[in-house]
């Protein structure tokens, strides 16, 4: 069975590694946790009507800004110590932006999140059997 071991623990970018971004990733609410992978799958750049319409009616207009914020206090948990956000906005351009270098390492981590969805909050393991 897949590991978050079997990731690399190397520095990638900013302090970040493999296996740090996988536990970001499994920490996050699922809505931001999906609002990533659509920012990665779409090469490191969406514009925010680009990723609220995709989330739309999911994630409501007017919750998608709060729904991505989260994703910095979890990177502020666990991440590295500098202040490099592993989500940039752009409020001119406004768009969302992950560093190209970032994006092969976050679809390893995706890989393995689909693999091992046991590991992530709100996967299998959180739910309540009734």
């Amino acid at each position: 069975m897949p590991d978050p071991k079997d990731l690399g623990d190397d520095d990638v970018k900013d302090g970040r590694s493999e296996q740090m971004l996988f536990q970001v990733i499994a920490a996050l609410m699922p809505r931001a946790r999906e609002a990533i992978r659509r920012v990665v799958d779409v090469g490191g750049t969406a514009t925010y009507d680009s990723v609220q319409q995709y989330f739309a009616p999911a994630i409501p207009r007017s919750k998608i800004g709060g729904t991505l914020t989260s994703v910095q206090a979890v990177v502020r948990r666990l991440g590295p110590d500098n202040r490099a956000k592993l989500l940039q906005r752009d409020e001119q351009a406004r768009v969302y932006r992950i560093d190209r270098e970032l994006l092969a390492p976050l679809r390893r981590a995706f890989a393995l999140a689909d693999a091992r969805t046991d590991l992530l909050r709100g996967g299998p393991s959180e739910t309540t059997v009734t």
